[in-house]
C-alpha cells in the first residue's frame, strides 16, 4: 500500500452485524469491486470503519436475523455501470412528485411528509434529529477517526444515514479544526435531498454547500433506491469557498439478498460499482501492468464523459 492513504467508511440506517464482521464485509466489497472493475488482484488498502449501531441497539444483529449478508457477485469481469441503468426507474417517476412537496416544505418549514417518512421508514434518522445526545455521540465517533488519520489522504465513504452524519461532522470540523482535510467524500444511497434533512443542516450550519474541508465530493445513487429519491444533489448543495461542487453519478446497485430479492439501497452493492471503484483505486496499491486487458473496455467506457450517466 502506498503510505499516507486511508479509506474510512461509516454505515447507515438500522441495526448491524457485529462491528468486526461488518468491517470485514465492507472491506471485502470494496476489494471485490477493485478486482472486478479495475483489475487489481488482492488490492491492498488501509480501511477503517466507523460503527455506531451500538449507540441505538442493545445487541448486534444476530446471524439468523441477517437477511442481507455480504456475498460476492456471481460471474467474473466488470460489474454494470451507470450507463447500464434502466432508462426509467422509480426515481424518474417519484422524484418529480417529491420535488413539488420538497419546494412546499422548504418554503414553509413545515415538513409533514418528511416527518412521516423519517419516523416510520428511517427511525434512526428520526432519533438522530430529535435526540441531541445520540447525535453528539455518533458525530464524535466519526470526528475522532478523522482526526486520528488527519496526516493521511482520506477517502470518506458514507452510506445512507451515514452521509447525514458525515456532513454534520465535516461542517463542525470546518469551524473547529479547519486544517483537517478530506481528499474525497463519497456519499451513497444518501437522503441528503430530503427537505427535512436540508432544513436541519441550514438551521445548524447556515447555507447548505460543499464543506470547505472536502477536496472532492461524489454522490452515487441507484435509480431504484427510494432512500436517494431526489438522486442528484448538485442543485441543492452550493459550491465550497474554493469552488468544489457535488459530482452526481447514477449507478447500478445489483445487490441481491440470499433469497434472490434485490435491494438497490444496500451498501455492498454501492461499494462494488465501477463508479466507486474508480475513486477507490487512487487509495489502493496499484500498478498499470496489474490491470488485465479484459478490463480495459469497461474502464475506457467509464472514463469517457458520455459513458457516465450523470443523474437528471
Amino acid at each position: 500500500m502506498e503510505p499516507g492513504r486511508v479509506i474510512i467508511g461509516i454505515h447507515g440506517l438500522a441495526n448491524k452485524p457485529p462491528a468486526d464482521e461488518k468491517t470485514r464485509w465492507w472491506k471485502a466489497a470494496i476489494a471485490e469491486g477493485l478486482a472486478r472493475n479495475e483489475g487489481l488482484v488482492d488490492p491492498d488498502f488501509l480501511f477503517e470503519f466507523v460503527y455506531w449501531a451500538d449507540l441505538r441497539y442493545d445487541a448486534p444483529l444476530p446471524e439468523d436475523d441477517n437477511r442481507e449478508p455480504y456475498r460476492p457477485y456471481a460471474g467474473a469481469g466488470p460489474l454494470p455501470g451507470g450507463e447500464d441503468a434502466p432508462s426509467v426507474t422509480a426515481k424518474d417517476v417519484l422524484a418529480p412528485v417529491y420535488a413539488g412537496i420538497d419546494l412546499i416544505e422548504e418554503a414553509t418549514g413545515v415538513t409533514l411528509v418528511d416527518d412521516v417518512i423519517l419516523e416510520h421508514r428511517f427511525d434512526d434518522l428520526w432519533h438522530y434529529h430529535s435526540e441531541a445526545g445520540f447525535a453528539r455521540d455518533v458525530r464524535a465517533r466519526l470526528i475522532e477517526r478523522l482526526r486520528a488519520y488527519r496526516d493521511r489522504r482520506i477517502l470518506l465513504v458514507a452510506h445512507s444515514m451515514g452521509s447525514v452524519i458525515a456532513y454534520d461532522a465535516l461542517r463542525l470540523l470546518e469551524r473547529e479544526d479547519p486544517s483537517l482535510n478530506v481528499e474525497h467524500l463519497v456519499t451513497a444511497g444518501s437522503p441528503l435531498g430530503l427537505a427535512k434533512v436540508k432544513l436541519k443542516f441550514e438551521a445548524e450550519h447556515g447555507a447548505i454547500r460543499v464543506p470547505n474541508n472536502v477536496s472532492a465530493w461524489t454522490n452515487l445513487a441507484d435509480g431504484e433506491d427510494v432512500v436517494a429519491i431526489m438522486g442528484a444533489l448538485d442543485a441543492d448543495y452550493g459550491s465550497s469557498d474554493t469552488g468544489v461542487t457535488v459530482l452526481d453519478r447514477r449507478v447500478v446497485n445489483g445487490y441481491l439478498r440470499p433469497n434472490g430479492e434485490a435491494n438497490h439501497h444496500k451498501s455492498y452493492g454501492y461499494l462494488r460499482t465501477p463508479e466507486f471503484s474508480r475513486v477507490a483505486r487512487a487509495f489502493a496499491a496499484v500498478r498499470d501492468e496489474e490491470r488485465p486487458e479484459c478490463v480495459q473496455p469497461r474502464l475506457l467506457a467509464v472514463a469517457r464523459p458520455e459513458g457516465l450517466a450523470a443523474m437528471a
